[in-house]
Protein backbone atom coordinates (compact mmCIF):
# COMPACT_ATOMS: atom_id res chain seq x y z
CA UNK A 1 0.00 0.00 0.00
CA UNK A 2 1.37 3.45 -0.68
CA UNK A 3 1.88 6.18 1.50
CA UNK A 4 0.06 8.27 -0.51
CA UNK A 5 -3.35 6.35 -0.22
CA UNK A 6 -4.97 8.41 2.66
CA UNK A 7 16.00 34.43 4.21
CA UNK A 8 17.08 36.12 4.21
CA UNK A 9 20.66 35.09 5.43
CA UNK A 10 21.83 35.08 1.91
CA UNK A 11 25.81 35.16 1.99
CA UNK A 12 26.46 37.02 -1.30
CA UNK A 13 30.02 37.16 -1.40
CA UNK A 14 31.54 37.46 -4.77
CA UNK A 15 34.57 35.92 -5.27
CA UNK A 16 37.43 35.51 -7.61
CA UNK A 17 39.12 32.64 -8.60
CA UNK A 18 42.52 32.45 -9.96
CA UNK A 19 43.76 29.14 -8.00
CA UNK A 20 42.34 26.81 -5.68
CA UNK A 21 44.97 27.98 -3.04
CA UNK A 22 43.47 31.23 -3.39
CA UNK A 23 39.74 30.28 -2.87
CA UNK A 24 40.46 28.01 0.15
CA UNK A 25 42.19 31.50 1.93
CA UNK A 26 39.34 33.16 1.03
CA UNK A 27 37.18 30.32 2.53
CA UNK A 28 38.70 30.73 5.68
CA UNK A 29 38.66 34.15 6.06
CA UNK A 30 34.24 34.12 5.27
CA UNK A 31 32.94 34.80 8.63
CA UNK A 32 29.90 32.65 8.91
CA UNK A 33 26.15 34.02 9.49
CA UNK A 34 23.99 33.96 12.41
CA UNK A 35 20.73 31.40 11.49
CA UNK A 36 17.24 31.29 13.31
CA UNK A 37 15.91 28.06 14.92
CA UNK A 38 13.02 25.58 13.27
CA UNK A 39 10.66 27.55 12.21
CA UNK A 40 6.60 26.82 10.64
CA UNK A 41 7.20 26.18 7.13
CA UNK A 42 4.60 27.39 4.43
CA UNK A 43 4.51 25.64 1.23
CA UNK A 44 2.80 26.69 -1.82
CA UNK A 45 2.50 24.46 -5.47
CA UNK A 46 1.95 24.47 -8.87
CA UNK A 47 2.19 22.78 -12.40
CA UNK A 48 1.88 24.19 -16.04
CA UNK A 49 1.85 22.81 -19.22
CA UNK A 50 4.60 25.01 -21.72
CA UNK A 51 3.66 22.45 -24.70
CA UNK A 52 4.15 25.27 -27.73
CA UNK A 53 1.28 24.70 -30.39
CA UNK A 54 3.39 24.93 -33.07
CA UNK A 55 6.96 23.02 -34.36
CA UNK A 56 9.97 24.18 -32.17
CA UNK A 57 13.44 23.21 -32.81
CA UNK A 58 14.52 20.55 -30.26
CA UNK A 59 17.52 21.18 -28.20
CA UNK A 60 20.27 18.40 -27.31
CA UNK A 61 22.05 16.96 -30.78
CA UNK A 62 24.58 18.15 -32.97
CA UNK A 63 22.08 19.22 -35.72
CA UNK A 64 18.50 20.58 -36.14
CA UNK A 65 15.28 18.74 -35.22
CA UNK A 66 12.29 20.44 -35.99
CA UNK A 67 9.31 18.95 -33.67
CA UNK A 68 6.79 16.94 -35.93
CA UNK A 69 4.24 16.36 -33.02
CA UNK A 70 3.75 15.64 -29.20
CA UNK A 71 4.79 12.33 -27.91
CA UNK A 72 3.96 13.67 -24.07
CA UNK A 73 3.21 17.59 -22.61
CA UNK A 74 6.63 19.08 -21.24
CA UNK A 75 6.03 20.62 -17.99
CA UNK A 76 7.04 23.06 -14.79
CA UNK A 77 6.69 22.26 -11.45
CA UNK A 78 6.99 24.99 -8.78
CA UNK A 79 7.36 24.58 -5.45
CA UNK A 80 7.37 27.72 -2.69
CA UNK A 81 8.47 27.34 0.50
CA UNK A 82 8.56 30.29 3.04
CA UNK A 83 9.59 29.72 6.79
CA UNK A 84 7.64 31.92 9.64
CA UNK A 85 8.90 32.88 13.32
CA UNK A 86 5.65 34.44 15.35
CA UNK A 87 4.17 35.20 12.02
CA UNK A 88 7.35 36.96 10.19
CA UNK A 89 8.52 35.34 7.86
CA UNK A 90 12.50 34.47 7.96
CA UNK A 91 13.44 33.08 4.63
CA UNK A 92 12.28 31.85 1.13
CA UNK A 93 12.24 30.00 -1.81
CA UNK A 94 10.77 28.88 -5.30
CA UNK A 95 12.16 25.89 -6.62
CA UNK A 96 11.31 24.82 -10.27
CA UNK A 97 11.56 21.70 -12.41
CA UNK A 98 11.35 22.03 -15.51
CA UNK A 99 11.16 19.86 -19.08
CA UNK A 100 14.81 21.71 -20.31
CA UNK A 101 17.86 20.37 -21.76
CA UNK A 102 19.28 22.61 -19.82
CA UNK A 103 18.38 26.63 -18.52
CA UNK A 104 19.28 29.45 -20.28
CA UNK A 105 20.46 32.90 -18.75
CA UNK A 106 18.42 34.56 -21.21
CA UNK A 107 15.71 32.75 -19.52
CA UNK A 108 16.45 32.73 -16.34
CA UNK A 109 17.03 36.48 -16.54
CA UNK A 110 13.73 37.43 -17.84
CA UNK A 111 11.92 35.25 -15.47
CA UNK A 112 13.36 37.03 -12.68
CA UNK A 113 12.87 40.76 -14.40
CA UNK A 114 9.13 40.05 -14.90
CA UNK A 115 9.04 37.84 -11.53
CA UNK A 116 10.01 41.02 -9.55
CA UNK A 117 7.35 42.87 -10.64
CA UNK A 118 4.73 40.54 -10.08
CA UNK A 119 5.68 39.23 -6.60
CA UNK A 120 7.91 42.50 -5.35
CA UNK A 121 8.12 41.05 -1.74
CA UNK A 122 9.68 37.60 -2.68
CA UNK A 123 13.78 38.05 -3.65
CA UNK A 124 14.03 36.60 -7.38
CA UNK A 125 17.79 35.46 -6.55
CA UNK A 126 16.06 32.84 -4.31
CA UNK A 127 14.27 31.76 -7.60
CA UNK A 128 16.02 28.65 -8.84
CA UNK A 129 15.00 26.74 -12.11
CA UNK A 130 16.52 22.67 -13.30
CA UNK A 131 16.29 21.18 -16.01
CA UNK A 132 15.07 17.20 -16.20
CA UNK A 133 17.18 17.48 -19.40
CA UNK A 134 14.66 16.30 -21.66
CA UNK A 135 16.21 16.36 -25.25
CA UNK A 136 12.76 16.76 -26.65
CA UNK A 137 12.41 20.18 -25.78
CA UNK A 138 12.70 23.52 -27.22
CA UNK A 139 15.82 25.42 -27.38
CA UNK A 140 15.99 29.12 -26.14
CA UNK A 141 19.48 30.17 -27.45
CA UNK A 142 19.79 31.62 -31.44
CA UNK A 143 22.16 30.54 -33.48
CA UNK A 144 22.72 27.19 -32.90
CA UNK A 145 20.10 25.21 -35.26
CA UNK A 146 19.67 25.94 -38.66
CA UNK A 147 15.86 26.75 -38.66
CA UNK A 148 12.88 27.57 -41.53
CA UNK A 149 12.54 31.01 -41.54
CA UNK A 150 8.53 30.11 -41.22
CA UNK A 151 6.30 27.60 -39.52
CA UNK A 152 8.48 27.15 -36.80
CA UNK A 153 8.72 29.33 -33.49
CA UNK A 154 12.09 30.92 -32.80
CA UNK A 155 14.14 30.23 -30.13
CA UNK A 156 13.98 33.55 -28.55
CA UNK A 157 9.94 33.58 -29.14
CA UNK A 158 10.04 30.40 -27.31
CA UNK A 159 12.83 31.62 -24.59
CA UNK A 160 9.93 34.56 -23.50
CA UNK A 161 6.88 32.11 -23.78
CA UNK A 162 8.45 29.67 -21.51
CA UNK A 163 9.38 32.99 -19.07
CA UNK A 164 6.34 33.96 -19.26
CA UNK A 165 4.84 30.56 -17.97
CA UNK A 166 7.80 30.45 -15.81
CA UNK A 167 6.62 33.55 -13.97
CA UNK A 168 3.08 32.11 -13.88
CA UNK A 169 3.93 29.07 -12.27
CA UNK A 170 5.93 30.90 -9.88
CA UNK A 171 3.01 33.21 -8.74
CA UNK A 172 0.50 30.21 -8.33
CA UNK A 173 2.86 28.07 -6.45
CA UNK A 174 3.56 31.00 -3.74
CA UNK A 175 -0.14 32.95 -4.05
CA UNK A 176 -1.29 29.17 -2.80
CA UNK A 177 1.27 28.38 0.25
CA UNK A 178 0.03 27.09 3.57
CA UNK A 179 1.54 25.71 6.60
CA UNK A 180 2.62 21.87 5.61
CA UNK A 181 4.74 19.10 6.86
CA UNK A 182 7.84 18.03 5.47
CA UNK A 183 9.82 14.33 5.50
CA UNK A 184 12.74 13.26 3.76
CA UNK A 185 13.90 9.88 3.07
CA UNK A 186 16.79 7.74 0.76
CA UNK A 187 15.82 4.89 -1.76
CA UNK A 188 17.50 2.70 -4.17
CA UNK A 189 17.02 2.25 -8.01
CA UNK A 190 18.60 1.64 -11.24
CA UNK A 191 18.22 4.08 -12.78
CA UNK A 192 21.60 5.41 -14.76
CA UNK A 193 24.55 4.07 -15.98
CA UNK A 194 28.21 5.31 -16.62
CA UNK A 195 28.19 5.99 -20.08
CA UNK A 196 32.19 6.65 -21.37
CA UNK A 197 34.05 3.45 -21.98
CA UNK A 198 37.04 2.78 -21.85
CA UNK A 199 40.23 1.42 -23.70
CA UNK A 200 43.67 -0.57 -24.06
CA UNK A 201 45.21 3.14 -25.02
CA UNK A 202 43.86 4.61 -22.04
CA UNK A 203 41.38 6.70 -24.57
CA UNK A 204 38.08 7.10 -23.68
CA UNK A 205 34.41 7.24 -25.56
CA UNK A 206 30.77 8.32 -24.68
CA UNK A 207 28.79 5.12 -25.79
CA UNK A 208 31.99 3.30 -26.95
CA UNK A 209 31.84 0.00 -28.38
CA UNK A 210 32.36 -2.42 -25.38
CA UNK A 211 32.50 -5.15 -28.15
CA UNK A 212 36.41 -4.55 -29.15
CA UNK A 213 38.99 -5.85 -27.75
CA UNK A 214 40.61 -3.11 -26.69
CA UNK A 215 38.01 -2.46 -24.62
CA UNK A 216 39.65 -2.37 -20.94
CA UNK A 217 36.21 -0.98 -18.69
CA UNK A 218 34.02 1.20 -17.48
CA UNK A 219 35.40 4.92 -16.46
CA UNK A 220 33.55 5.98 -13.82
CA UNK A 221 31.08 5.12 -10.88
CA UNK A 222 27.14 5.04 -10.38
CA UNK A 223 24.56 6.40 -7.74
CA UNK A 224 21.59 4.51 -7.26
CA UNK A 225 20.34 6.43 -4.85
CA UNK A 226 16.85 8.04 -4.57
CA UNK A 227 17.31 10.74 -2.56
CA UNK A 228 13.51 11.78 -2.04
CA UNK A 229 11.36 15.02 -0.07
CA UNK A 230 7.56 14.75 0.90
CA UNK A 231 5.44 17.60 1.47
CA UNK A 232 2.02 17.39 3.27
CA UNK A 233 -0.71 20.24 3.80
CA UNK A 234 -2.19 20.49 6.83
CA UNK A 235 -4.93 17.73 6.05
CA UNK A 236 -2.22 15.29 5.89
CA UNK A 237 -3.00 15.04 1.88
CA UNK A 238 0.22 15.02 0.08
CA UNK A 239 1.40 18.41 -1.58
CA UNK A 240 4.90 17.73 -3.06
CA UNK A 241 7.47 15.13 -4.06
CA UNK A 242 10.69 16.01 -4.86
CA UNK A 243 12.78 12.90 -6.67
CA UNK A 244 16.60 13.57 -6.93
CA UNK A 245 18.54 10.61 -9.85
CA UNK A 246 21.54 10.59 -10.83
CA UNK A 247 19.99 10.27 -14.38
CA UNK A 248 19.00 12.79 -17.28
CA UNK A 249 15.97 12.15 -18.95
CA UNK A 250 16.70 10.94 -22.61
CA UNK A 251 15.80 7.87 -22.55
CA UNK A 252 13.99 9.33 -26.29
CA UNK A 253 16.65 11.70 -27.30
CA UNK A 254 16.83 10.88 -30.71
CA UNK A 255 12.87 11.37 -31.17
CA UNK A 256 11.52 14.40 -33.41
CA UNK A 257 8.20 14.55 -31.14
CA UNK A 258 8.26 17.02 -28.13
CA UNK A 259 7.72 15.27 -24.45
CA UNK A 260 9.25 15.14 -21.00
CA UNK A 261 10.76 11.71 -21.14
CA UNK A 262 10.84 9.33 -18.35
CA UNK A 263 9.48 11.81 -15.85
CA UNK A 264 6.36 12.01 -17.77
CA UNK A 265 5.34 8.62 -17.06
CA UNK A 266 6.97 8.87 -13.52
CA UNK A 267 4.23 11.84 -13.01
CA UNK A 268 1.59 9.63 -14.42
CA UNK A 269 2.00 6.52 -12.01
CA UNK A 270 1.90 8.87 -9.34
CA UNK A 271 -0.71 10.83 -10.62
CA UNK A 272 -2.85 7.76 -11.29
CA UNK A 273 -2.17 6.87 -7.41
CA UNK A 274 -3.16 10.15 -5.95
CA UNK A 275 -6.25 11.51 -8.11
CA UNK A 276 -3.38 14.23 -9.75
CA UNK A 277 -3.20 16.34 -6.37
CA UNK A 278 0.29 15.81 -5.92
CA UNK A 279 3.19 17.28 -7.57
CA UNK A 280 6.61 15.81 -8.84
CA UNK A 281 9.52 17.91 -8.98
CA UNK A 282 12.46 15.81 -11.31
CA UNK A 283 15.71 16.61 -9.62
CA UNK A 284 19.05 15.09 -11.56
CA UNK A 285 21.74 14.89 -9.48
CA UNK A 286 25.22 14.75 -10.50
CA UNK A 287 25.40 12.70 -13.83
CA UNK A 288 27.09 14.48 -16.72
CA UNK A 289 29.30 11.11 -16.87
CA UNK A 290 25.72 9.13 -16.47
CA UNK A 291 22.78 8.35 -18.85
CA UNK A 292 19.81 6.40 -19.15
CA UNK A 293 21.33 4.12 -21.81
CA UNK A 294 23.26 0.82 -21.67
CA UNK A 295 26.52 0.24 -23.54
CA UNK A 296 26.65 -3.26 -22.33
CA UNK A 297 24.13 -6.40 -21.25
CA UNK A 298 22.25 -4.11 -24.61
CA UNK A 299 20.64 -7.23 -25.49
CA UNK A 300 19.54 -9.01 -22.42
CA UNK A 301 18.04 -5.30 -20.89
CA UNK A 302 15.91 -5.14 -24.37
CA UNK A 303 15.07 -9.58 -23.92
CA UNK A 304 13.71 -7.85 -19.93
CA UNK A 305 11.88 -4.83 -21.49
CA UNK A 306 10.04 -6.98 -24.26
CA UNK A 307 9.09 -9.61 -21.18
CA UNK A 308 7.45 -6.85 -19.44
CA UNK A 309 5.83 -5.58 -22.22
CA UNK A 310 6.56 -2.30 -21.16
CA UNK A 311 8.59 1.14 -22.73
CA UNK A 312 11.94 1.63 -21.26
CA UNK A 313 10.48 4.96 -19.75
CA UNK A 314 7.54 2.64 -18.27
CA UNK A 315 10.33 0.62 -16.76
CA UNK A 316 12.78 3.66 -15.29
CA UNK A 317 9.23 5.51 -14.05
CA UNK A 318 8.29 1.77 -12.16
CA UNK A 319 11.69 1.44 -10.20
CA UNK A 320 11.27 5.04 -9.18
CA UNK A 321 7.77 5.07 -8.27
CA UNK A 322 8.30 2.20 -6.79
CA UNK A 323 11.02 3.84 -4.39
CA UNK A 324 8.55 6.96 -3.41
CA UNK A 325 5.97 4.50 -2.32
CA UNK A 326 8.34 2.58 0.26
CA UNK A 327 9.71 5.23 1.15
CA UNK A 328 7.15 7.70 1.56
CA UNK A 329 5.56 4.44 3.85
CA UNK A 330 8.50 4.87 6.30
CA UNK A 331 8.59 7.95 6.50
CA UNK A 332 5.07 9.39 6.79
CA UNK A 333 5.11 9.43 10.31
CA UNK A 334 8.46 11.40 10.48
CA UNK A 335 6.71 14.59 8.97
CA UNK A 336 7.67 17.91 10.56
CA UNK A 337 5.47 21.18 10.72
CA UNK A 338 8.56 22.89 12.51
CA UNK A 339 12.27 22.82 10.53
CA UNK A 340 15.09 24.75 10.33
CA UNK A 341 14.86 26.21 7.02
CA UNK A 342 17.83 28.37 4.93
CA UNK A 343 18.69 29.33 1.86
CA UNK A 344 22.19 30.69 0.43
CA UNK A 345 22.83 31.62 -2.64
CA UNK A 346 26.45 32.44 -3.94
CA UNK A 347 27.98 33.40 -7.36
CA UNK A 348 30.85 32.18 -8.28
CA UNK A 349 33.71 32.69 -10.68
CA UNK A 350 34.96 29.31 -10.98
CA UNK A 351 38.41 29.15 -13.00
CA UNK A 352 37.60 28.31 -17.32
CA UNK A 353 39.30 25.71 -18.96
CA UNK A 354 42.31 26.92 -20.71
CA UNK A 355 42.24 26.40 -24.46
CA UNK A 356 45.58 24.78 -25.38
CA UNK A 357 47.64 25.61 -28.40
CA UNK A 358 47.12 21.88 -29.64
CA UNK A 359 43.44 22.17 -29.26
CA UNK A 360 42.81 25.13 -31.47
CA UNK A 361 45.01 23.87 -33.99
CA UNK A 362 42.59 20.96 -34.09
CA UNK A 363 39.53 22.60 -33.78
CA UNK A 364 40.81 24.15 -37.15
CA UNK A 365 41.96 21.20 -38.84
CA UNK A 366 38.46 20.25 -37.70
CA UNK A 367 36.27 23.16 -38.82
CA UNK A 368 37.87 22.67 -42.49
CA UNK A 369 37.15 18.66 -42.74
CA UNK A 370 33.61 19.34 -41.63
CA UNK A 371 33.26 22.34 -44.40
CA UNK A 372 33.96 19.48 -46.54
CA UNK A 373 31.33 17.11 -45.96
CA UNK A 374 28.32 16.89 -47.38
CA UNK A 375 24.55 17.71 -45.44
CA UNK A 376 23.87 19.85 -42.57
CA UNK A 377 27.24 20.62 -40.84
CA UNK A 378 26.50 23.99 -39.45
CA UNK A 379 25.86 22.78 -35.66
CA UNK A 380 29.29 21.06 -35.60
CA UNK A 381 30.83 23.59 -37.27
CA UNK A 382 29.84 26.01 -34.97
CA UNK A 383 30.27 24.01 -32.13
CA UNK A 384 34.40 23.50 -32.98
CA UNK A 385 34.61 27.03 -34.17
CA UNK A 386 33.61 28.34 -30.54
CA UNK A 387 36.42 26.77 -29.24
CA UNK A 388 39.03 29.00 -32.14
CA UNK A 389 37.05 32.32 -30.41
CA UNK A 390 37.50 31.31 -27.02
CA UNK A 391 41.63 30.61 -27.73
CA UNK A 392 41.66 34.44 -28.78
CA UNK A 393 40.04 36.30 -25.50
CA UNK A 394 41.13 33.78 -22.87
CA UNK A 395 43.24 36.08 -21.36
CA UNK A 396 40.80 38.52 -20.82
CA UNK A 397 37.88 36.37 -20.32
CA UNK A 398 39.45 33.81 -17.22
CA UNK A 399 36.56 33.15 -15.11
CA UNK A 400 32.90 31.68 -15.80
CA UNK A 401 30.00 32.63 -13.98
CA UNK A 402 28.36 29.91 -11.67
CA UNK A 403 25.31 30.79 -9.49
CA UNK A 404 24.91 28.17 -6.36
CA UNK A 405 22.09 27.71 -3.86
CA UNK A 406 22.39 25.61 -0.68
CA UNK A 407 19.62 24.69 1.32
CA UNK A 408 18.86 23.23 4.48
CA UNK A 409 15.64 21.91 5.53
CA UNK A 410 15.64 20.30 8.54
CA UNK A 411 18.14 17.27 8.97
CA UNK A 412 18.77 17.45 4.60
CA UNK A 413 20.46 19.94 2.47
CA UNK A 414 20.38 20.69 -1.06
CA UNK A 415 23.08 21.75 -3.19
CA UNK A 416 22.63 23.00 -6.81
CA UNK A 417 24.70 23.73 -9.68
CA UNK A 418 24.15 25.01 -13.60
CA UNK A 419 26.23 22.07 -14.92
CA UNK A 420 26.64 18.42 -16.31
CA UNK A 421 28.55 17.76 -13.43
CA UNK A 422 30.56 14.41 -13.08
CA UNK A 423 29.48 12.65 -10.84
CA UNK A 424 32.96 12.21 -8.95
CA UNK A 425 31.80 15.63 -7.59
CA UNK A 426 28.82 15.02 -6.41
CA UNK A 427 30.04 12.10 -4.01
CA UNK A 428 32.74 14.54 -3.03
CA UNK A 429 29.86 16.82 -2.25
CA UNK A 430 27.82 13.88 -0.34
CA UNK A 431 30.75 12.33 1.21
CA UNK A 432 31.90 15.90 2.97
CA UNK A 433 28.92 17.37 4.13
CA UNK A 434 27.42 17.51 7.50
CA UNK A 435 23.80 17.02 6.35
CA UNK A 436 22.32 14.04 7.18
CA UNK A 437 21.22 13.40 3.51
CA UNK A 438 22.48 15.79 0.72
CA UNK A 439 20.38 16.00 -2.62
CA UNK A 440 22.77 17.26 -5.18
CA UNK A 441 21.05 18.95 -7.78
CA UNK A 442 22.85 19.98 -11.42
CA UNK A 443 21.17 21.51 -14.19
CA UNK A 444 20.07 25.40 -12.47
CA UNK A 445 21.52 27.05 -15.69
CA UNK A 446 23.38 26.64 -19.10
CA UNK A 447 24.52 23.03 -18.20
CA UNK A 448 28.36 22.75 -20.00
CA UNK A 449 29.94 19.34 -18.73
CA UNK A 450 32.26 19.59 -15.89
CA UNK A 451 34.50 16.69 -16.28
CA UNK A 452 36.82 15.39 -13.59
CA UNK A 453 40.70 15.18 -14.94
CA UNK A 454 40.20 11.19 -15.54
CA UNK A 455 37.89 12.10 -17.88
CA UNK A 456 40.16 15.08 -19.76
CA UNK A 457 42.80 12.50 -19.58
CA UNK A 458 40.58 9.82 -21.72
CA UNK A 459 39.33 12.51 -24.34
CA UNK A 460 36.22 11.53 -25.71
CA UNK A 461 33.13 13.68 -26.39
CA UNK A 462 31.75 15.36 -22.64
CA UNK A 463 35.78 15.65 -21.88
CA UNK A 464 37.25 17.45 -24.81
CA UNK A 465 37.32 21.00 -25.13
CA UNK A 466 34.18 21.28 -27.15
CA UNK A 467 32.16 20.20 -24.10
CA UNK A 468 33.85 22.28 -21.58
CA UNK A 469 33.38 25.85 -20.19
CA UNK A 470 34.93 25.04 -17.30
CA UNK A 471 37.49 22.32 -16.02
CA UNK A 472 38.66 19.68 -13.37
CA UNK A 473 40.61 22.56 -11.56
CA UNK A 474 36.81 24.76 -11.47
CA UNK A 475 34.96 21.56 -10.61
CA UNK A 476 37.62 21.32 -7.43
CA UNK A 477 36.95 24.67 -6.38
CA UNK A 478 33.08 24.18 -6.87
CA UNK A 479 33.01 21.41 -4.74
CA UNK A 480 35.15 23.38 -1.99
CA UNK A 481 32.64 26.40 -1.76
CA UNK A 482 29.71 24.05 -2.15
CA UNK A 483 31.03 21.75 0.83
CA UNK A 484 31.80 25.38 3.05
CA UNK A 485 28.21 26.58 2.38
CA UNK A 486 26.75 23.36 3.18
CA UNK A 487 29.07 22.90 6.95
CA UNK A 488 28.20 26.46 7.51
CA UNK A 489 23.91 25.53 8.04
CA UNK A 490 25.18 22.51 9.84
CA UNK A 491 28.01 23.88 12.50
CA UNK A 492 26.56 21.74 15.50
CA UNK A 493 26.41 18.30 13.64
CA UNK A 494 29.83 16.82 13.76
CA UNK A 495 31.26 15.93 10.31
Amino acid sequence: MSYFSDSHCCCLTRIFPLTLSRILLVLMTVAPCAFSLAAELHVGVSMIDFTPDQPIALRGQLHTRISTGVDSPITATALAIESVENGKATDQAILISCDLVSIGTNVLDETREKLAKRLPHFDVKKLVVTATHTHTSGTSTDGIYEIPETGVMKPLEFATFLANKLVDVSVQAWETRRPASVAWGLGHAVTGMNRRAVYADGSAVMYGNTKLPEFRGIEGGEDHGVELLYFWDAEKKPLATCVNVACPSQILEHKKQIGADYWHDVREALGASLGGKNRVLGWPGAAGDISPHHIFRKAAEARMLKLRGIPETQEMARRIVREVNEVGDLVKNDAHTDVIFHHLVQNLDLPVRKVTVEEVEEAKRKVEELKKKEGEQGVRIGWTSRVIDRFKGQDKNITYPAEIHVLRIGDIVIATNPFELFQDFGIQIQGRSKALQTFVVQLTGPGTYLPTQRAVNGGGYSAIIQSNQVGPEGGQVLVEKTVEMINSLFDDVKP
